[in-house]
Order: structure tokens, then C-alpha cells, then sequence
């Protein structure tokens, strides 16, 4: 008899290491043999809260200014996660992307999860943040983003304008600090297990298959 493992992942859509993170995790998963066990549910984190919905500046300005950064140094570190991303298949594209605040993006995943389409949203939300220069800050364009996943885009923009999911968004960092989350992405494992950052693949499969062999020893 299987057992489910639960995958909890706190991330924030303006985090590139979330993004690098997704792409090993799917890795890990693919390479674990009870990969069809495994629910996975994205919970909101804003890295930044401060975020203007629309930041007048490159990313680099924001990170020189809110990190207080050298330039040289914020571009050296940009090019240096372009690298590192294109290694997981992922075209970064630091000079399009639209510095903003992501409450509005954290709600349209809550959105999305009650229509069971989180994990595509999660998806075309990174895409559109860190390859295509789109702006995730406005209610209109998260919602064509939505439409193009297959939810309601009229829905979304009330739920945007009624601000159903709100709460949601709190709850989720309620929880992050409980547990003591100060950074993203982080994985809890079946309520048990947690692992913090993009770890490489071998990583999260070894943590699914402690948290399946455990489970199997609670069930006897």
C-alpha cells in the first residue's frame, strides 16, 4: 500500500532561486519511483513586501537600492544566476523584467489552487516574470496570464477586486514564521522534513524517499 507525501513549498514568484529551485525539484521528483504519490501545494512568501506595484527603475537599480549593493556587484551576481538558471533550461531576462510587488500574484495562486490549476499557474507566472518581461503587479495582466492556464479571467479579476484571498496570502506567512522560514524556496516534506533552498535533485529524491520509508514504518 502507497502512502501519500505532501510537498509544501514556500516560494515568491520574484525569486529567481525558486524558480532554479522548481526546475530541480522536478528533477528530484521525476527521478523518485512513487513520483505519483506526491501532491505538491505552493504557499505564498513576499521576499520584498515593501514592493511598489510599479518600481521605477531596472532590477538592478532595486537591488542596489533596497540591498545597498555595489552595481557592479548587483549586474556580476545577475549574471551569474542568468548562468546558473540556464543551466536548469531557463532563459532568464534581467533587462525586460518588471520589478513589482507580488501580493496580487500570492492571491491568483490561491485562486488558482481552489480551480485545482495551481501548479500550472506557478509555472506561467516564472515564465512570465523572469523570461518575458511581463508585469505581475497589475490585476489585468495576471489575469490574461490566468486565462491562458484555463481559469476564468472575469473570476480572477473579482477575486483580485474583492480581495478573496487575502487571508490566504497572511495565513500562508503566518506559517512561514512559525516554522522559522526567513528565505526561499523551502520544502516541508510531509509536515516533517524540511529542506531549504535549490538543492539539487539528489536531494529532494533522498528526502521523498526518507519521508516515504518513514511512512511506512508509521503505518505498520
Amino acid at each position: 500500500m502507497s502512502n501519500l507525501i505532501s510537498v509544501d513549498v514556500w516560494s515568491d514568484i520574484a525569486c529567481p532561486w525558486c524558480y532554479v529551485g522548481k526546475r530541480r525539484f522536478e528533477a528530484g521528483l521525476a527521478a523518485f519511483d512513487g513520483r505519483d504519490d506526491v501532491t505538491l501545494t505552493y504557499h505564498s512568501f513576499e521576499l520584498a513586501p515593501d514592493t511598489p506595484v510599479d518600481f521605477d527603475g531596472s532590477e538592478v537599480d532595486f537591488l542596489a537600492q533596497h540591498k545597498g549593493i555595489p552595481v557592479d556587484k548587483v549586474e556580476q551576481m545577475l549574471t551569474q544566476m542568468t548562468g546558473l538558471a540556464a543551466d536548469e533550461g531557463l532563459a532568464f531576462d534581467y533587462d525586460a523584467l518588471a520589478h513589482t510587488n507580488t501580493r496580487k500574484a500570492h492571491e491568483v495562486l490561491h485562486f488558482a489552487k481552489q480551480r485545482g490549476l495551481q501548479l500550472e499557474l506557478a509555472e506561467r507566472l516564472f515564465a512570465a516574470y523572469f523570461t518575458q518581461g511581463r508585469h505581475l503587479g497589475r490585476d489585468e495582466e495576471l489575469a490574461d496570464l490566468a486565462a491562458e492556464v484555463g481559469l476564468d479571467r472575469d473570476e480572477v479579476l473579482a477575486a483580485l477586486a474583492g480581495g478573496d484571498f487575502v487571508d490566504a496570502v497572511d495565513t500562508d506567512i503566518e506559517q512561514a514564521r512559525a516554522y522559522g522560514i526567513s528565505g526561499v524556496p523551502f520544502y516541508v516534506i510531509d509536515g516533517r522534513y524540511g529542506v531549504s533552498g535549490a538543492q539539487q535533485p539528489e536531494v529532494f529524491r533522498s528526502a521523498l524517499e526518507q519521508a516515504r520509508a518513514d511512512g511506512q514504518v508509521t503505518a505498520q
